[in-house]
């Protein structure tokens, strides 16, 4: 017998525009700034790895600053060209 699919729980959410409470604050919209991520939109970003670490992570130079990313979907080494999109390599750039 299959089983029946599961149904999440609806969460209420707050309503924005003319029928918002007047009073209500509105909710703020996130930005990155400084160290928070090196992708802030929705494009990957190349990045060269420096060294490869434990658990599927990697150093790597943005060309700003070094940061720790996933390099679990992909098949680099150290030197390689990767793209990066909220801290997961998607891609290595071969020539």
């Amino acid at each position: 017998m299959p089983e029946e699919p599961t149904v999440g729980v609806r969460v209420p959410l707050p309503m924005l525009g003319p029928t918002a409470h007047p009073q209500a604050p509105r909710p703020q919209v996130p930005e990155c700034y400084g160290d928070v991520c090196i992708t802030c939109s929705d494009e990957a970003v190349p990045v060269t790895i420096l060294e490869l670490l434990e658990d599927d992570l990697a150093r790597v130079d943005t060309g700003q600053t070094i940061e720790v990313v996933s390099v679990a979907l992909v098949d680099a080494k150290i030197g390689d060209v990767i793209l990066v999109h909220a801290k997961e390599a998607i891609a290595v750039v071969r020539d």
